[in-house]
């Protein structure tokens, strides 16, 4: 058997403003009241705000995520001087840029774009370092406006506009008799495998990997890929590994809501220390439908709203190369069906059983990431700061096995934890935007390990009640000196 270590992992932010108005709530609430699509689009953000907002730079990798300590909150007063869009992992893709990707992994010729837009975007596309010759020849030449003025006004497809509200092209339902392939939900499917195919593109070009040494693939995204009769039965693991073009993988999905990228990971890790796979990569596009999901307290506090992009994620897992850091496999946490729903019998589940496994209490990892939700999204809409909440129970539980004394706890989350920095995105939030962050920690000597802790919210497909949680530790290779 070998360890399997985290080559690489690439983080990716789609600026989106104008599909805001597709999130599922927004969606809905618009339908009901017409005069509010106004008052969202009042408090859309430039392109340029989004770039220079703290928490995304951290997202990317360009900030380590106590820098967002240097930064009065809300963070959306503050601005980064100098912000990049590019990081040495990620970057921040336009929506301009981000439609014409919609219409590149297109296969069945659903998005349709003006031929002026088209011409627009041609040239900055091509001048994206992850853009192939191949990509612009699928890209085209677009439609006339009128074409898609027609296809919108038959109701069988749903417009796209910029954020100034510009009418640029549209997206087609799949099948007129199947609701399960709307062009709502074809476009959010799409988004997912669009900003994907960039994250996967980012990590195999930013951590020295060729496609087609990838082994296998595994989808861990919020969407439901399928038709009416298998309305999740889809692949999108595959449908991005193509167009990355991982052409000697095969790969598969894993559903479990918030706590997919740990099961993920976990599984990855897994098949590459049996000897059965080489190089696997997790894969986690974007989520539309949470676009805009908190908008009302960003309206509220007379702010923008922040759930205004779409993250990516790309993991590479590959047997050990004697530098990166290697995930521990006895030492995985997991909520097992027996365990209890309070923070306390989670906690208990997914970090103090398996360090005991390992001779380690809670003290003896240096950071810890968990739902790192950013609270310039939860905190207006009443749903407190989330990874200060689970900081304090960790800290609480230390201070219960005597690990701590009591009056420690408030520096826990400085010491342990960190500010939350990421979309509000289940799968994206949860545990999974610091690993980019670890890895290059534990590689320059900052930190030792990390430990993951991903949490599920299953209760909510109304199939039963349980949450879910899943937890993996990294740590610094035993064979560098």
């Amino acid at each position: 058997m070998t360890a399997p270590v985290l080559r690489g992992a690439s983080f990716v932010l789609t600026h989106t403003p104008g599909l805001v108005r597709y999130g599922s709530k927004p969606y809905r609430e618009i339908k009901k009241n017409e005069q509010l699509l106004d008052q969202i689009s009042a408090h859309l953000r430039s392109y340029e705000e989004a770039v220079a907002y703290p928490p995304n730079q951290v997202f990317i990798g360009n900030m380590k995520p106590d820098a967002l300590l240097d930064y009065e909150r809300p963070w959306t007063t503050a601005s980064v001087e100098q912000a990049s869009r590019f990081s040495p992992w990620g970057e921040i893709v336009p929506e301009h840029e981000f439609y014409g990707w919609l219409k590149i992994v297109d296969e069945f010729d659903l998005v349709h774009l003006s031929e002026r837009f088209v011409a627009d975007i041609r040239p900055q596309l091509e001048g994206h370092p992850l853009i192939t010759e191949n990509d612009i020849k699928r890209l085209g030449t677009g439609v006339q406006l009128e074409s898609i003025k027609e296809k919108i006004e038959s109701g069988l497809a749903l417009p796209l506009y910029t954020i100034k509200n510009e009418l640029v092209g549209c997206v087609q339902t799949g099948h007129e008799e199947d609701k399960f392939l709307s062009a709502h939900i074809l476009l959010e499917n799409l988004c997912n495998k669009a900003s994907g195919v960039i994250a996967m593109r980012h990590v195999l070009n930013d951590f020295d990997v060729k496609p087609e040494q990838i082994d296998y693939v595994i989808g861990c995204d919020e969407e439901a890929v399928g038709d009416r009769y298998q309305r999740g039965g889809g692949n999108m693991a595959k449908a991005i590994a193509e167009f990355a073009g991982c052409i000697n993988a095969s790969g598969s999905d894993v559903k479990s809501f918030c706590c997919a990228p740990a099961h993920a990971v976990t599984i990855a890790a897994s098949l590459v220390q049996s000897g059965i796979y080489e190089h696997i990569i997790v894969i986690g596009g974007g989520c539309l439908a949470k676009l805009g999901m908190k908008y009302a307290g960003n309206l509220a506090k007379g702010m923008p709203i922040v759930e205004d992009q779409m993250g990516a994620i790309a993991i590479i897992v590959s047997r050990d190369d004697g530098q990166s850091p290697r995930i521990r496999l006895d030492a995985v946490g997991k909520h097992n069906i027996s365990a209890g729903s309070s923070a306390q019998a989670i906690y208990q589940a997914l970090i103090v059983d398996p360090l005991a496994r390992i001779g380690k209490g809670i003290l003896d990892i240096d950071k810890y990431a968990v739902e790192l939700h950013n609270p310039d999204a939860t905190e207006p809409n009443g749903n407190g700061n989330v990874p200060r909440g689970n900081y304090r129970t960790i800290a609480a539980m230390a201070v219960l096995k005597g690990e701590m004394e009591k009056s420690e706890m408030e520096n826990f989350e400085k010491r342990y934890g960190m500010p939350g920095f990421s979309p509000t995105q289940g799968h994206i939030a949860s545990a999974i935007p610091f690993l980019g962050h670890a890895r290059e920690m534990i590689m320059n000597g900052q930190i030792t390990n990390t430990m993951f802790v991903g949490k599920g919210s299953l209760f909510l497909g109304k199939m039963t009640k349980l949450s879910d949680g899943m937890s993996f530790i990294i740590e610094k290779n035993e064979r560098v000196g």
